[in-house]
């Protein structure tokens, strides 16, 4: 499973049981999945972290790079298997650790939210940044 955390770049970590310990892993009294992305594979999060104080964390995009939601609080992204969530392919680890690679900051800028990338210490500089208008 690949968590993410405010700030910091994803690692790999794995969660052994089941609701609980996803629970007490994304530090939350109650998680949802959600299924933003057209691979097998869903995103754990704090149902409650827009409303309870978490930190932004990193923002979702569209197919045309637009942002229409950012998540709040730790996160983790894992596979789908038939009846349960599952470990991630090597092939989707290494996909979501690049697609969440950098720690995002966000802002309000002429009626818009927008997230910056932020740099990884020895990286170049990433790329500009993505609006959401309120």
């Amino acid at each position: 499973m690949l968590m993410v955390e405010p700030g910091k770049v994803p690692y790999e970590t794995e969660v052994e049981g089941g609701y609980k310990e996803i629970q007490k892993a994304i530090g939350c009294d109650i998680f949802q999945a959600t299924y933003p992305f057209e691979d097998l594979v869903a995103v754990l999060c704090d149902e409650e972290g827009k409303l309870n104080g978490s930190k932004p964390n990193r923002a979702l995009y569209d197919q045309d790079g637009d942002m229409y939601d950012i998540l709040f609080g730790k996160f983790m992204v894992v596979g789908l298997g038939e009846e349960n969530f599952t470990d991630l392919s090597p092939e989707l680890m290494e996909k979501f650790k690049e697609r969440f690679k950098h720690p995002e900051s966000f802002m309000q800028l002429c009626g818009r939210v927008v997230a910056i990338k932020e740099p990884i210490p020895g990286e170049k500089a990433p790329g500009k940044a993505q609006g959401q208008e309120l």
